[in-house]
């Protein structure tokens, strides 16, 4: 796609509306690889139709995997563990996806062949030794350009006879665990992943897994950790998935009706997974006025509604022990500490700088661009002096990304908040994960003009 900038000049006026976000990324990336996994078609409803997903199709497609799209279902004919079709020197392109590398690799990992792995420029410099380092523990061979701090491109020889995984997830990674559990599914035994609960991370991979067969993994919870146990070469059978909303996507419509005056949203059918409500607390923790309603369970996720109004937010001291479960949200968190009234605190953030961009540095610079200021410590932790009263005085402002599509969306949620003029620059890396969004955007209202 070719590259575009946004440019916002007006406060967006009050709103009072309901909205429906896509569905939540996560689930459904994890869908295509399980449902490839299984046996048997698997369909699924409410599939978020973006670029990291369809990295993920065209990626198990080359692998062999049949995938239809049929009205608004997704359809995916799976032929069990081990089914995959690989040979030498294939070259599998993850593009911008990091579930989708880290993913990849994982159930790769029990396959022989030499096949190649590679992402777009940003996501070559994501750190892939996370996965790497447990993979070989299996007996899977990597060979990259560099010896220490290893990335993509790669080359991954899989094992033909692979180990049981015995893992202690330390980092709060869910893309390291999820995709442990998948190369589990192709290890003989049974293994474990002891998760602790200070580095708890979202656990879609284990309900999904388990709410396609509940006999291969379990869940034991202790006083600090989880034990995670993944029964090995079981196949299981073809399952019928309906993906609710994405909370990470509601999260920028929740901080803009935060933020304007006088407004009002609810956004419907939203996935409630407890381990990724962390921003939720934490907004409500700094005065935002977040209410859940409708709540149902729906093929082993919690869904329901989440109804915001106006808010005067407070400053915050916030635990480390919740950042690992807001990290996608901590960018917004530091825009809503921005003009919340007190001085805030955030420790753990250092995961950040491994993202798609050095996310804490990059909005430590957005903050003080527009006149916030701020203490970055370690490129770990932060504080953030608030200002409720921040005015950009109409000058003009331009705001860089590093084709983050997160760090793209922030920057027009802080031009739509402050008026002033905002040039958002590479806002076309928004249709990784959020298709839609500026046309939701349009929907409450928001003015802005597009330039090529």
């Amino acid at each position: 796609m070719k590259s575009f900038s946004i440019i916002v000049k007006k406060k967006i006026n009050k709103f009072n509306k309901s909205i429906f976000v896509p569905g939540d990324k996560s689930c459904s990336i994890r869908y295509f690889f399980l449902a490839s996994l299984a046996y048997g078609l698997s369909t699924a409803t409410g599939i978020l139709e973006s670029g990291d997903v369809f990295s993920t199709v065209k990626a198990m497609r080359k692998l062999g995997v049949r995938i239809v799209k049929k009205n608004n279902t997704w359809l995916v004919w799976g032929n069990g563990l081990n089914s995959l079709t690989t040979r030498d020197n294939i070259s599998i392109d993850c593009e911008n996806s990091g579930t989708l590398s880290r993913f990849i690799l994982s159930i790769l990992s029990t396959y022989p062949q030499r096949i190649k792995v590679y992402g777009d420029r940003s996501l070559n410099k994501r750190p892939m030794d996370r996965i790497m380092n447990p993979l070989e523990k299996l007996g899977a061979f990597f060979q990259t350009k560099k010896k220490v701090k290893r990335t993509l491109p790669c080359y991954i020889t899989g094992s033909e006879m692979p180990i049981k995984i015995d893992h202690e997830e330390k980092i709060g990674s869910g893309q390291i665990k999820g995709g442990l559990i998948l190369a589990s599914l192709g290890c003989p035994g049974i293994s474990t992943i002891k998760e602790f609960k200070n580095k708890q991370s979202r656990n879609h991979t284990e309900k999904m897994l388990k709410f396609a067969e509940p006999e291969i993994i379990k869940v034991k919870k202790f006083k600090n950790y989880n034990l995670i146990s993944i029964k090995g070469q079981k196949d299981f059978k073809a399952f019928n998935l309906n993906v609710g909303g994405d909370f990470s996507s509601a999260s920028f419509f929740i901080l803009l009706t935060l933020l304007s005056k006088n407004s009002q949203l609810k956004i419907k059918s939203v996935n409630l997974n407890p381990t990724r409500l962390g921003a939720l607390k934490i907004l409500k923790k700094m005065g935002g006025k977040i209410t859940l309603q409708n709540i149902k369970f729906q093929c082993g996720e919690r869904i329901g509604d989440v109804a915001v109004k106006s808010s005067n937010l407070k400053s915050i001291n916030c635990s480390a022990s919740i950042v690992s479960l807001a990290i996608d949200e901590m960018p917004l968190i530091f825009l809503a500490a921005s003009f919340a009234n007190g001085i805030s605190s955030f420790k753990a953030c250092g995961e950040l700088e491994k993202k798609e961009s050095p996310r804490l540095s990059l909005m430590n610079k957005m903050l003080i661009q527009i006149g916030i200021r701020t203490k970055l410590k370690d490129r770990d932790s932060i504080k953030i002096y608030g200002n409720p009263n921040l005015n950009l005085n109409n000058k003009i402002y331009r705001i860089k990304t590093s084709y983050d599509h997160r760090l793209s969306m922030i920057g027009i949620v802080l031009g739509l908040t402050l008026g002033g003029k905002i040039i958002v620059e590479d806002c076309h890396s928004i249709v990784t994960s959020f298709p839609n969004f500026l046309n939701l955007m349009k929907q409450l209202g928001a003015k802005y003009e597009i330039i090529k």
